[in-house]
């Protein structure tokens, strides 16, 4: 009979003292997996895959997108060049309409007629120059337009190309403060 309230008193005091300590543990578990689950649905979106998820929201062309911590701003006119809107692409891919207006302008003709997208534009880039796009934007220098493309490179450093929106040629800019 004195075994048995022994027994019983030494469960009762391990109960009290590690049954908090097994809680939070079973609280760390739970949350451990609510950061990893997280983390899995995170994913970085590259700038391609920022500019095909804003033409598949908002059917358009792009006109410039820049990377801002997560998230990638992006810019479409849309096909007939009368509307403008801005997209919000989230880390996760999903996308956010910001704004909508329309455009009364006649300069988004060359870039509806321009032969390389910004996606193009992308493409050409980190061929030449590898690492990770950070903005891309329709540009020019007083006359010729061209696609402005900003590269991080593994190493760090930034490159500014041009990449001609008939051709697809990349060029680097003549200015210095362009570059590097």
């Amino acid at each position: 009979m004195k075994r048995t309230v022994y027994i019983s008193a030494a469960a009762s005091v391990v109960l009290i003292v590690a049954g908090p300590v097994a809680a939070a543990t079973a609280a760390s578990a739970d949350t451990a997996r609510s950061v990893c689950a997280a983390a899995a649905v995170r994913a970085d979106v590259t700038a391609e895959a920022a500019a095909e998820a804003a033409v598949k929201k908002y059917p358009g062309v792009v006109e410039s997108l820049d990377k801002d911590g997560d998230t990638w701003h992006v810019d479409v006119i849309s096909k007939d060049g009368k509307e403008h809107a801005e997209l919000e692409v989230a880390a996760n891919g999903a996308v956010t309409e910001r704004n909508r207006e329309s455009e009364d302008r006649t300069d988004n003709e060359e870039l509806l007629e321009a032969k390389v997208t910004a996606q193009q534009a992308i493409k050409a880039a980190l061929t030449s120059h590898p690492g990770a796009v950070e903005s891309v934007s329709w540009d020019d220098d007083g006359g010729a337009k061209y696609w402005d493309v900003e590269v991080k490179g593994a190493d760090g450093k930034t490159w500014n190309g041009h990449v001609d929106p008939g051709t697809g040629k990349v060029t680097e800019p003549t200015d210095s403060d362009d570059r590097y």
